[in-house]
């Protein structure tokens, strides 16, 4: 898909189709009133008719306007005549996509960056403008045998009026394309089921950047390199598994001055059977998407790549299967972990925090500035927050606070939930360090602080993403790229500092 920008008078510019907004109470946006006077009233006596109430999720597609080059009009329903929301702005966009995409049309004119956002510029509208229109576009049916026809739309061309700073709506164009493209790298991951996506695969994926990008490389440690280590944790996971268990590192070098890294560790289970504490058959459905942590560090690594950020960052990947088997680990096992403190691990489904704390022990030889980890980790932040917010936990604020400012700058938000003392004692095992489990209260919050205990070397802010990653809505199943946005505008923030 291709994007640029376009300007002019709207009634002479003789593209397939132009989309203009309408709110409600039959008023027209700046952009409408224009085609309505070169049509000499024709959108004003529609709206009279009630073809269209103006209300967010309406559209109607008109012919021959009187007066106007464009083969058609798209009217957009745009809600209240009022200052925009983020979420409301949004969702016009990807209605109006949507609405393209349902037709022949190859090639569009948007002409909705008139509509005012609340707190938010220009540039912001037309990188959300490119991000949403991809995302409704997107489609995931490579496995299927009958393939259901892509949209034919091809450019969409952006309208400005006025003067505008030409270069920040480019680089708002072009953040907007890496960013979706990381979006659509992360969910074709995601949507793959397990017998495909195993974590030989994402070592693959892993290796493939390195070819692609000269700023990329990766190295990927197999179980032999781990038990060398003494990861006991990690490997505890993967004993009942024939998969083998992988930890790939993958490391992006856009500038040659000397900067501590930022690492993203992405938990990477590609399959979750909850091990020997077996999960219900129903709640096995979805399981494949307990990678997202580890597609999510590959997407925003390979966003990086494409907008050549001046910074340095490491990825770290910890892939593994969950399976029973004979030689599966037992509740109240008890390994040691490559800090050298030992785990009593009490449930076997709660294997993401055990293959989390080796990776976050293992990365600290790379001296990093910040540490974040992704991790679909928890039924209890779906719980907590929904599906609406990723879940944050931090032992450092600064760091938290940047992330949440990030969240709200790409519409891709966090919830910071705290890290308390009083939690810790939630962890206790009368014969080890630790247990792995805090019992069903406050789960968000224990899950956290068993992993912040991997973490006083280094800033470190963890990101549940159990609720915001995947949406299981019965047949309707489909990974979101989240929180690539997030961390994308967070890595952005970072380089203009």
């Amino acid at each position: 898909m291709k994007f640029r920008l376009e300007h002019g008078a709207l009634d002479k510019l003789a593209h397939e189709c132009l989309v203009v907004g309408i709110h409600e109470n039959h008023e027209l946006t700046a952009n409408a009133e224009k085609l309505n006077k070169a049509s000499r009233a024709y959108l004003a006596q529609l709206l009279k008719k009630g073809e269209i109430q103006g209300k967010i999720g309406q559209f109607l597609f008109l012919y021959q306007v009187p007066h106007v080059s464009a083969e058609r009009v798209l009217l957009v329903g745009c809600g209240e005549k009022k200052d925009l929301s983020a979420r409301d702005f949004r969702r016009i966009m990807g209605c109006a996509t949507k609405a393209l995409g349902t037709t022949k049309i190859t090639k569009a004119l948007i002409c909705l960056t008139d509509l005012t956002v609340m707190q938010h510029d220009l540039a912001w509208k037309i990188k959300q403008t490119v991000e949403v229109c991809l995302e409704s576009l997107y489609q995931f049916n490579s496995l299927k045998s009958a393939k259901s026809d892509h949209p034919s739309l091809k450019q969409i061309d952006l309208f400005t009026t006025g003067k505008v700073n030409l270069k920040s709506c480019e680089e708002a164009i072009k953040q907007g394309l890496a960013i979706a493209k990381g979006v659509e790298f992360t969910k074709n991951l995601a949507n793959l089921p397990s017998n495909i996506c195993t974590p030989s695969y994402l070592a693959s994926e892993a290796k493939s950047l390195a070819k692609k990008y000269k700023t990329i490389q990766t190295k990927v440690l197999e179980e032999a390199d781990m038990k060398k280590l003494g990861m006991g944790a990690f490997l505890a996971v993967t004993k009942g598994s024939k998969e083998a268990a992988k930890l790939v590192c993958i490391e992006y070098k856009g500038t040659q001055k000397k900067q501590a890294p930022i690492a993203l560790v992405g938990k990477g289970i590609t399959f979750d059977t909850g091990g020997l504490s077996l999960k219900p058959a129903d709640s096995m459905v979805g399981m494949k998407y307990d990678m997202c942590g580890a597609a999510t560090v590959l997407g925003t690594i390979q966003t990086a790549a494409e907008l050549k950020l001046p910074i340095h960052i490491i990825g770290i990947l910890a892939a593994a299967e969950n399976m029973p088997g004979g030689s599966a680990t037992k509740p109240e096992d008890i390994v040691t972990s490559l800090s050298g403190q030992t785990i009593e691990i009490m449930n076997t489904d709660a294997e993401g925090r055990l293959v989390l704390c080796d990776a976050l022990t293992y990365v600290e030889r790379y001296k990093p500035s910040v540490v974040i980890d992704i991790a679909t980790l928890t039924g209890a932040v779906v719980i907590a927050l929904g599906h609406h917010a990723t879940g944050l936990v931090s032992n450092y604020q600064p760091l938290a606070d940047e992330l949440l400012a990030a969240g709200i700058k790409s519409h891709d938000r966090a919830w910071q939930l705290p890290l308390w003392e009083e939690y810790q004692d939630q962890l206790k095992s009368p014969f080890a360090d630790m247990s792995n489990v805090g019992g069903r209260s406050g789960g968000v919050i224990t899950s956290s602080c068993f992993l912040s205990r991997f973490t006083k070397k280094f800033h470190w802010a963890h990101l549940d993403v159990a609720g915001t990653a995947a949406m299981m809505m019965g047949n309707d199943r489909f990974a979101t790229g989240r929180p690539v946005p997030m961390l994308v505008q967070f890595l952005l923030d970072r380089c203009h500092k």
